[in-house]
């Protein structure tokens, strides 16, 4: 029996899967084409940073190799929440990515509001990792880092550890105190750099300072290299221990950069940047350049990146539970 409404209704029907496969195809169509237009890459930080500095290497070898350009946007302020939420509410199509760094997964663990990478963000590659090393004033006995743990249990509470304050580098000091149980006093900088001149003027006996800072003042007696933080020795400084070499097992504590573009990004877009970013890493200039600052180049899969953000937003919630660091 012919019934004319149920015609209409397969119509309606048809014409909305046609309209769906439509889609579909004009979707996987934009994916297989990308980029058709500059993309704009967030950076949560000031120019002339090392991070800053990165992410322009790699946007000129994806703009080469893509034939688009790739155009660094600083969004400096609140640690990386500026740019995150600039990211988070963008299209997800490719033309907004994010170069996230170590405290946008500190963040979490601070309770920071509106901060959760693994669930907002589609994660690219992690691409560059460098160590920090712990130095002291020359004139301090200590020449290693069982000699400066020693040297810290002697005067408890008096031996002070300079670090710039809610970083990779507080909390891995709060980490090196706690794992050898020596109650360092950890003082808390706005920077790296007058923490730095606190140690060179006597102010305080030991801080964490990254290679490229580090590697001069050593070579001029300025300062005595006691370890370095990453699992790996650094080939800037090759004949200084790891500090998991030297007592604390498992203790990596590095500056990182990895890129990374909102939730719902398609697939194979990631797919395109990451094959891009990965061989864009593995260019000899590239890695001189990053050797040059004593750090390395990765290159890891999307998810050996969003593995390596879940590894540091748990390490670092322990870490804060244990300073009780708080957010600001």
């Amino acid at each position: 029996m012919y019934y004319p409404f149920m015609m209409k209704h397969y119509r309606a029907l048809a014409a909305g899967f046609l309209l769906a496969a439509s889609m579909s195809a004009i979707a996987a169509d934009a994916s297989s084409s990308y980029p058709v237009k500059p993309v704009r890459v967030l950076v949560g930080l000031a120019p002339g940073g090392a991070v800053d500095i990165q992410a322009r290497w790699f946007a000129q070898k994806l703009g080469a190799e893509l034939g688009r350009q790739f155009v660094i946007d600083n969004r400096a302020g609140a640690g990386g929440l500026v740019a995150y939420q600039a990211t988070t509410s963008a299209n997800a199509d490719g033309y907004t990515l994010l170069v996230v760094a170590p405290g946008l997964t500190i963040a979490p663990a601070l309770d920071r509001p509106a901060i959760d990478p693994l669930k907002d963000l589609a994660p690219i590659s992690l691409l560059t990792k460098a160590p920090f090393v712990i130095v002291v004033a020359p004139s301090l006995p200590p020449k290693n880092l069982p000699e400066l743990i020693a040297y810290a249990k002697a005067k408890p509470k008096e031996f002070v550890m300079a670090a710039s304050g809610r970083t990779a580098i507080h909390l891995g000091a709060v980490w090196l105190s706690y794992a050898t149980k020596s109650n360092m006093t950890i003082i808390t900088y706005k920077g790296a750099n007058p923490a730095l001149i606190d140690v060179l003027a006597g102010q305080a006996h030991a801080t964490f300072v990254n290679v490229l800072s580090a590697v001069p003042h050593v070579k001029a007696g300025r300062l005595r290299a006691i370890a370095v933080t990453s699992l790996e020795r650094t080939t800037s400084m090759p004949d200084v221990a790891t500090v998991s070499e030297s007592g604390i097992p498992d203790y990596d504590v590095t500056t990182w950069n990895g890129w990374a573009a909102p939730r719902g990004t398609p697939p194979t877009i990631v797919r395109r940047l990451n094959e891009a970013l990965v061989r864009a890493a593995a260019a000899p200039d590239i890695s001189q350049r990053l050797a040059e600052d004593g750090g390395t180049a990765v290159g890891s899969t999307p998810d050996a990146f969003r593995r390596h953000i879940a590894d540091e937003i748990a390490r670092w919630k322990t870490l804060v539970q244990v300073s009780g660091m708080r957010a600001d």
